[in-house]
């Protein structure tokens, strides 16, 4: 198993950054795919973006599309999403995950297929 710790949350204005930092340990952080994951209130949890075992491969939701970038550090056992021009609709809890798998190319979209999940940070965007 892997424990998943998230960090870097907090209130930011319109337009501004924020980077999320998700830390591992308990196995080896390479065999994990990870994603980035948010759930507003009233809203169903939805998947931010996501990065293969080895960083090869991203996916992201198109609402964040060419603002968040995910990336993975294997050798600090960290993933992190990097998120720029924030928009209040951009407010939620957001969760890290980690999925195992043999493949090293594949990302994965929807929550059932992340095995461990982090216990979120919120994220506030004012306008």
């Amino acid at each position: 198993q892997v424990q998943l710790v998230e960090s870097g949350g907090g209130l930011v204005q319109a337009g501004g950054s924020l980077r999320l930092s998700c830390a591992a340990s308990g196995r080896t952080f390479s065999r994990y795919a990870m994603g980035w994951f948010r759930q507003a209130p009233g809203k169903e949890r939805e998947s931010v973006a996501a990065v293969s075992r080895y960083g090869g491969n991203t996916y992201y939701a198109d609402s964040v599309k060419g603002r968040f970038t995910i990336f993975r550090d294997n050798a600090k056992n960290t993933a992190y999403l990097q998120m720029n021009s924030l928009k209040p609709e951009d407010t939620a809890v957001y969760y890290c995950a980690a999925a195992e798998g043999y493949s090293g190319s594949y990302v994965y979209t929807l929550d059932y297929e992340y095995s461990y999940w982090g216990q979120g940070t919120q994220v506030t965007v004012s306008s």
